[in-house]
């Protein structure tokens, strides 16, 4: 095969993977800011905001070091529904029951319907838990999103790369002899 011809076939692959990698960057641009947009609307809808700086709401070593840094802002970001979750909700739901959670208390209460502070446990737990888990996924999406934003810069200097070196793999196939060989199969020496 001729050596032009060779330079060319793999310079145009280049390209075409280049042109691929540009699209999944502008889809995974577009995954990012559309996770991070849903998060922050649904968020900021419930309107939930973090315990004011220095309010005995933060003064728990179970909870303080972890929300501090939020101390009197809105939840709006996956970040901060992870930090209320597992740092702020999680810590008063343990302090219901006594650590039970949910489906242990809901077990005893199915056992004793006329027990009301079983029957509030439950209500309590239940409604904490839901919330919780609501908040993780949120959290959970917006990682999703996080992620696709690193794919996205890395498909992108990907791309950069390859249309580099395809404009490199023309201009070398210019400067090639017309006559030069590849892949030739040389006589070995008896």
């Amino acid at each position: 095969m001729r050596r032009r011809t060779f330079d060319i076939i793999l310079t145009a692959v280049g390209g075409v993977l280049a042109v691929g990698l540009l699209v999944a960057g502008g889809l995974l641009t577009w995954g990012y800011h559309f996770a991070n947009q849903t998060v922050h609307d649904q968020l900021a809808a419930q309107q939930i905001f973090f315990p004011p700086k220095g309010s005995e709401a933060l003064a728990s070593p179970e909870i303080g070091p972890y929300l501090n840094q939020y101390a009197g802002q809105q939840l709006t970001t996956g970040a901060q529904a992870e930090a209320y979750a597992d740092h702020f909700i999680k810590v008063h739901l343990a302090e219901v029951a006594g650590g039970k959670t949910y489906a242990q208390v809901s077990s005893e209460a199915q056992k004793n319907p006329t027990d009301q502070q079983l029957q509030q446990q439950v209500q309590t737990l239940f409604r904490g838990e839901t919330l919780r888990g609501m908040l993780l996924n949120a959290y959970a999406f917006w990682k999703f999103g996080q992620i696709a934003l690193y794919a996205a810069i890395a498909s992108f200097i990907g791309a950069a790369a390859l249309l580099v070196l395809t404009g490199l793999g023309y201009r070398h196939a210019r400067r090639v002899a017309p006559e030069e060989q590849v892949f030739e199969k040389t006589p070995v020496a008896a």
